[in-house]
């Protein structure tokens, strides 16, 4: 990719809203039942409230995590911001991570490694998964190598420059 890449993928908010039934489904179908959802962060919070709605799970935890800084680029490792999820939180909880897109997994792999050793069972779900990410969701709903406008994100910020 690179800052010269131009084919991009578009997500509206009709496809956002099916994209959030269809990873519920999908959760349902395989028969997980999470006890609490965890949204990453920025891009994952619209995607898991949607989740959590569908699911009809009421708990959800959020983790803050800094990792892109602009159309591909990002810092050298993501970072967990405060405030923490308290592990005691997530004891014994089977969770459901949830974000926008696996990109390079990175992030994900962070939250994950996070849980482990302090819940039941951990799973991911994602709106989009690219093929270089280096952890698997279970839950996709669509793969792409392409740069993504997701409909929160695309139009600039409303505070003047």
């Amino acid at each position: 990719m690179g800052s010269g890449m131009t084919e991009r993928e578009t997500l509206t908010w009709d496809d956002f809203g099916r994209a959030g039934r269809e990873l519920a489904q999908q959760v349902v179908d395989d028969g997980y039942r999470p006890d609490l959802i965890l949204a990453i962060a920025r891009g994952g919070l619209l995607p898991a409230g949607a989740v959590s709605y569908a699911l009809d799970v009421k708990n959800l935890h959020l983790v803050n995590v800094e990792f892109y800084t602009g159309v591909d680029e990002r810092l050298d490792l993501p970072v967990m911001l405060p405030p923490v999820p308290q592990t005691v939180d997530l004891s014994g909880a089977t969770v459901l991570i949830v974000d926008d897109v696996a990109d390079t997994g990175a992030t994900l792999k962070l939250v994950r490694d996070y849980c482990e050793g302090h819940v039941a069972e951990a799973r991911c779900a994602v709106i989009y998964e690219k093929p270089r990410s280096i952890v698997r969701c279970e839950y996709v709903w669509s793969r792409t190598d392409k740069w993504i406008n997701f409909p929160w994100s695309s139009r600039p910020s409303v505070i003047p420059a």
